[in-house]
């Protein structure tokens, strides 16, 4: 087992920007993406769930990747999410996102038809043989209704541009067993396992949260990586409060990440949230701010 990072350690899941209209907002987006970078972020996965990606169309997709490319140049990685449930359509995504300047692309499991193991497996193989760019895998069952189980795992981790993995299926086992037989890199995709993820082995994180507070999400990796792992505890422990209303509130990431964000509305069928709820989240994001 060797801890490789191909994309960074410290990765941004960015929102995306809209403007009051609802049309893209790429200049915000631009202004974001140098913040994140400024901030601590050595990668930003554009177009993944955070990003909305089921209501923004193909070419606001490839849009957001080159603006973001041309804001960042080659200060982060940039990571383009083009998963789909159709092969076919999540190959055309992979093949514009290599054109608009992406580093990597970030591949979910086909969702809604509920593909059997083999053909999870056939599905990211066509994809990752469709471009020279290294596919980060993104397994999260509980939106797909699909894992990629470990010992699928394994299999991909033979194919040479198959690289890293979103990892949000929660199970640390699994995870554990496929990080010290291959060399994929192992990125948390649940802020509340990004520490204990980490400390087996794993190559750094996805972050959702890291929209708000990319500074405190990273000086939890800073201060493991330094060997202060009391210090790394306590850090975690003071995110908490702010990850478990964002993450695990009842309201998605994107909605709460934009609640306390100067970025726009969401995109219906997401609605934003309520004022109890914003006032809940500010008083969280303060309260770590100050320690």
């Amino acid at each position: 087992m060797t801890t490789t990072r191909p994309f960074g350690r410290a990765l941004c899941a960015m929102i995306t920007p809209f403007t009051a209209a609802g049309a893209l907002d790429l200049p915000t987006a631009q202004k974001l993406a140098a913040r994140l970078v400024s901030e601590g972020c050595d990668g930003l996965v554009l177009n993944g769930t955070t990003g909305e990606s089921p209501t923004t169309s193909d070419a606001e997709k490839t849009a957001l990747v080159r603006a973001v490319r041309e804001a960042v140049g080659s200060a982060a990685h940039v990571v383009a999410g083009v998963g789909s449930a159709d092969t076919r359509h999540t190959v055309e995504l992979a093949r514009a996102a290599e054109q608009a300047g992406a580093d990597g692309l970030l591949v979910v499991t086909p969702y809604y038809s509920r593909p059997p193991q083999p053909a999870v497996e056939a599905h990211f193989r066509t994809v990752a043989d469709a471009t020279d760019l290294p596919v980060m895998l993104y397994d999260i069952p509980g939106r797909t209704g699909t894992r990629i189980e470990p010992e699928t795992m394994l299999r991909l981790a033979k194919h040479p541009r198959i690289a890293a993995v979103k990892d949000c299926a929660n199970d640390l086992l699994g995870a554990t067993k496929v990080i010290s037989r291959t060399d994929l890199a192992y990125y948390s995709g649940s802020e509340e396992m990004n520490l204990p993820l980490y400390a087996v082995g794993g190559a750094g994180y996805v972050s959702t949260v890291a929209n708000v507070a990319p500074r405190q999400v990273r000086a939890v990796l800073d201060a493991y990586d330094a060997g202060d792992t009391a210090q790394a505890a306590r850090l975690n422990h003071l995110l908490l409060p702010l990850t478990e209303l964002m993450m695990a509130s009842g309201l998605p990431g994107t909605v709460t990440a934009k609640a306390l964000m100067d970025a726009g509305p969401v995109r219906e069928p997401l609605q934003p949230a309520g004022r109890e709820a914003t006032d809940g989240l500010r008083e969280a994001y303060e309260a770590l701010l100050r320690g």
